[in-house]
């Protein structure tokens, strides 16, 4: 579980907050294996009798005061009695994680499950697009047989397929047999037919152990629609509007009622990934691509406020569905028409799932991301609740979570893997803040329940023999974690504290959230004028400024580039990429607002280091393909001029490019070799990644470099024409200047 904060010493007290300028929070990565420096947590049982305080409701931690019969609470200061059970383990506190660290996991009985066995079984669905091209159908046949590979082998794998029908595929036969279900064309029928009634489940569910390569046979037959059921479904319209004959929206909801009735019986958790080709255009959940057209044409409208809120809430409503069903659906987009993914986001992010967008089958990293995420573990059925010490409280949560609908700052997550991050924002409960006197510095607390399905071999401990051994089993455990923070006496500490990446998360969160709720041009105001907040607290803070004398008192040169304080002289650099960044260009500039809204999706889930490579690219230098010369370089080209190196590598968390400058000796090998320190290093970054970058290799002067000089965005106009300007972030630097003078006079 890692945790950061913006500021690893807090604000003393509401005026500090709020003279400081800057955001205070934490991002959290609550499955991740290690802490923010790398340590595990301590491991153990009994997590069902941990004590709790009477009064706030924590758990015991290594930093609470503990007497023979009773404890103090190190959040809320209350005593609490103990159980003889906790007595009696805490006289040997040397065996009790929860004494011996603040970072733990404890096992928990598992509840309301009457055939373990039966529901450790993970299942897996795929639900193929049919009403797309033969090149969409070839990445999708690659995708899949490389997710068999990743799948266990006690799994069970489904395959359907939908266009204006549904197809079950039944692979355990010596032929693969498909049965189909016609789909009602009106946006507002379903599949009137119980799908059991058309393929038993267990007879659509194969074992991957039993049946991998007849699924794999059953993949390798898909085919695209026919031409008489395309032009069938063309024939019929709706409001004007042709249909298609994509019925993705009657298909899924079909498909959760059909697992649906075997969830707690037969498995825990089914992961159906969903692959579309273009947007659903036939029976329930279509979707009405036309308000794209119009707002192109528009002149009078926002098109960024228009385009991006939802048309429809079927998919919030059908991703609720899938959750009572036990099902977590991960989406697969690979088109470059209008989708519509404002309105189709939701059947994922909502259900625990990811939303995933692939332009053009050419070069897609589909195959790559599919096995990655089948190959890392996952928690399901997961609570997380912070809890803060009493000065101070949690203002507003951000995550592809869902709030518990009776407990405050109780989250609930479907599925969460390690890399899933969420970010909470904090502000004062009391008015007089922290006390600079007062002994209990600030607390705060993790806690995480979570399961997940343990394989054979990590069993193998218990004793079992292997006739009586079930092959996977469901855990339940409990993680704490309990952080102390220290209080800033000064604003000049509360600012030698700031950790720019978190800074940069919780921004992200913000205008994102004003995105979607007023707009993108709303976000970038909120962002700019932020920066300029930001660095007018700071300059009058560090008393930098000084104003001339008379009533036309002038101020000498601001200090915009944070010059006193190396913590914060990232952040100019930070809000200057992200204005330039496609989550924030205007619709006008040509940003796809499927595009915008896969990266609102990427953006608000990954952690803060992630999120940085993302927004403003890691830029490295390289003497010879097995030396580096410089770790970073700013994203420009006078610093790839200045720094004489021949080759660089620039990693844009997405995308890997690595570049040979025109001038670079000849003799060098290019591409680099396998066994150099490039590569090694290239190769860390994709393994340590949550989806697969896409790697390129360009030489400066024989290929188009266009794909690596777009990045060089320091001498780009912050307004993202595009035209290079020898200005870039000089000029947006001059305009913070000129904005701060005219805030503080």
């Amino acid at each position: 579980m890692a945790v950061r904060p913006t500021v690893t010493r807090f604000p003393m007290d509401p005026d500090e907050q709020e003279s400081s300028g800057l955001p205070w929070g934490v991002t959290v990565s609550p499955f991740s294996g290690r802490d923010e420096n790398g340590t595990p947590p301590a491991m153990g049982s009994d997590g069902e009798n941990l004590p709790r305080c009477e009064n706030c409701w924590a758990y015991f931690n290594s930093y609470c005061e503990l007497d023979q019969w009773a404890w103090t609470c190190s959040l809320c200061g209350t005593l609490n009695g103990l159980s003889s059970h906790s007595i009696a383990k805490y006289s040997n506190p040397q065996s009790c994680p929860e004494m011996s660290s603040s970072f733990f996991d404890l096992e928990l009985p598992l509840e309301g499950y009457e055939d373990e066995s039966m529901q450790a079984c993970p299942v897996y669905v795929a639900a193929v697009d049919l009403s797309s091209s033969e090149e969409f159908l070839d990445l999708i046949k690659s995708a899949l047989l490389a997710a068999l590979e990743a799948l266990p082998a006690g799994a069970l794998f489904g395959l359907a397929v939908f266009s204006v029908k549904l197809g079950l595929y039944d692979v355990q036969g010596p032929v693969p047999v498909v049965k189909n279900v016609f789909i009602p064309s009106d946006a507002d029928g379903s599949i009137q037919i119980e799908l059991q009634d058309v393929m038993p489940l267990f007879s659509f569910l194969a074992p991957v152990e039993t049946c991998k390569e007849r699924i794999a046979s059953a993949i390798e037959t898909l085919k695209p629609m026919t031409s008489w059921e395309r032009s069938a479904a063309a024939s019929q319209s709706l409001d004007g509007v042709l249909l298609g004959g994509r019925g993705f929206g009657s298909a899924m909801e079909a498909l959760f009622s059909y697992l649906g009735s075997e969830y707690g019986t037969t498995f825990a958790l089914a992961r159906v990934f969903a692959f579309l080709s273009g947007v659903p255009d036939f029976g329930a959940g279509q979707l009405d691509t036309r308000r794209y057209g119009e707002q192109y044409a528009s002149k009078g409208e926002d098109a960024d406020r228009a385009l991006l809120p939802e048309q429809t809430s079927f998919y919030k409503e059908l991703a609720a569905v899938a959750v009572q069903a036990g099902v977590c659906v991960d989406l697969f987009a690979v088109t470059n028409e209008y989708t519509d993914l404002a309105s189709l986001k939701f059947l994922s992010i909502e259900s625990g799932g990811s939303l995933f967008l692939y332009p053009s089958t050419d070069d897609s990293t589909l195959p790559q991301d599919m096995y990655r995420m089948l190959s890392r573990p996952y928690a399901f059925n997961c609570v997380l609740r912070l809890r803060t010490s009493s000065e101070f409280k949690i203002g507003r949560s951000y995550g592809h979570f869902f709030p518990d609908p009776e407990y405050e700052n109780v989250q609930h997550i479907i599925c969460c893997d390690s890399y899933a991050t969420y970010a909470y924002d904090f502000e004062f409960a009391k008015v007089e803040g922290f006390s600079r006197h007062a002994s209990e510095p600030p607390m705060l607390q993790i806690a995480f329940q979570y399961s997940v399905v343990v394989p054979p071999e990590e069993l193998s401990s218990s004793g079992l023999s292997s006739a009586s051994r079930p092959k996977f089993s469901i855990k339940r455990r409990l993680r704490i974690r309990t952080l102390q923070y220290g209080a800033a006496r000064n604003i000049n500490e509360l600012y030698d504290s700031v950790d720019s990446e978190v800074v940069l998360s919780i921004l992200v969160h913000k205008v994102i959230q004003a995105s979607l709720e007023h707009g993108v041009r709303e976000g970038r105001i909120l962002l700019h004028d932020w920066l300029v907040i930001l660095t007018a607290q700071y300059n009058d803070a560090l008393k930098l400024v000084q104003y001339g004398i008379g009533t036309s008192s002038s101020v000498q040169q601001i200090d915009v580039s944070f010059a006193q304080c190396p913590q914060l002289q990232p952040l100019p650099r930070l809000i200057f990429a992200l204005l330039r960044s496609p989550l924030l260009r205007l619709h006008e500039e040509g940003v796809h607002p499927d595009y915008r809204i896969s990266l609102q999706c990427l953006f608000s889930a990954l952690e803060p280091s992630s999120l940085h490579r993302a927004v403003y690219p890691v830029l490295t230098s390289y003497t010879t393909p097995d030396k580096q010369a410089y770790p970073r370089h700013s994203l420009s080209r006078a610093a790839l001029i200045t720094s004489g190196s021949p080759i660089f590598l620039l990693d844009a968390f997405t995308t890997l490019i690595v570049f040979y400058s025109s001038t670079a000796d000849p003799g060098l090998p290019f591409p680099p070799p396998h066994d150099c320190l490039l590569r090694t290093t290239i190769n860390k970054l994709k393994q340590e990644r949550s989806i697969t970058p896409k790697l390129s290799f360009i030489r400066g002067g024989k290929d188009d470099a266009t794909a690596f000089e777009n990045y060089l965005i320091e001498e780009q106009d912050v307004e993202g024409t595009g035209f290079t300007s020898a200005m870039g972030f000089v000029s947006f630097l001059e305009d913070i200047n000129r904005s701060v003078l005219e805030y503080m006079k």
